[in-house]
C-alpha cells in the first residue's frame, strides 16, 4: 500500500517504554526512485526484445519480450515491501537499522563505536531529494547504511551520531 508523497508516511511512532526504540521509516521518495529505476530498465529491454525477436526469429518469439514486463509487474509490489521493511531508531547508546522481508535483519551499531558517519547523495538521489548516511565502525563487517533520507534529516543524524560518537569514545 503506497500512502502518498508527503516524505514521512514511512515513520513509525510508538510510546516509548524503558529503552524501547521509537522506529523511523524511510520517505516515499526513495520508493519513487526505485520504482522508476525499474521501470527505465524493464520497458526498453521488453520494447528493445519484442522488436528484435519479431523481426530475426519471428512473431512466437517475439513474446518472450513479456518476460521483462512480467518482472516488472512483480517487482513494483516487491519494492514496496522492501522500502516498508527499512525502519531506523536512535537509543541511548546505540542506532538500531532494521531492513528486510523475507531475512528481517537488524543492525545495531554502537555509538562509542562509530569512527565516520557520511551523507552522500548521487545524481539520481539529488534529482529525487534523497540521501544515503553510511555508517564505518571499528569492525568493517558492522558498517551500516541508511538509503533514501531526506538531506536535513541525514545531516541531522551525521551530526548527531558525530556528536554522540565522539562523546561516548572518550570513555574508552
Amino acid at each position: 500500500m503506497d500512502t502518498g508523497a508527503s516524505g514521512t508516511e514511512g515513520a513509525v511512532t510508538a510510546a516509548p517504554a524503558h529503552d524501547e526504540a521509537v522506529w523511523t521509516g524511510l520517505p516515499s521518495g526513495l520508493l519513487r526512485l526505485r520504482r522508476l529505476l525499474l521501470v527505465l530498465w524493464l520497458v526498453p529491454l521488453a520494447v528493445a526484445l519484442g522488436v528484435l525477436l519479431g523481426l530475426f526469429a519471428g512473431p512466437a518469439w517475439a513474446a518472450f519480450a513479456l518476460l521483462p514486463l512480467a518482472t516488472a509487474a512483480w517487482g513494483w509490489p516487491m519494492l514496496g515491501r522492501n522500502w516498508r521493511s527499512w525502519r531506523y531508531a536512535e537509543r541511548a547508546d546505540d542506532l538500531l537499522i532494521s531492513r528486510g522481508v523475507l531475512w528481517r535483519e537488524e543492525t545495531i551499531v554502537p555509538y562509542g563505536r562509530m569512527q565516520l558517519v557520511e551523507v552522500t547523495s548521487g545524481p539520481l538521489e539529488r534529482r529525487f531529494g534523497l540521501a544515503s548516511l553510511q555508517l564505518h565502525t571499528a569492525a568493517a563487517a558492522s558498517d551500516a547504511t541508511i538509503p533514501g533520507l531526506v538531506p536535513a534529516e541525514a545531516e541531522r543524524l551525521r551530526d548527531r551520531l558525530t556528536e554522540l560518537g565522539e562523546a561516548r569514545s572518550a570513555g574508552l
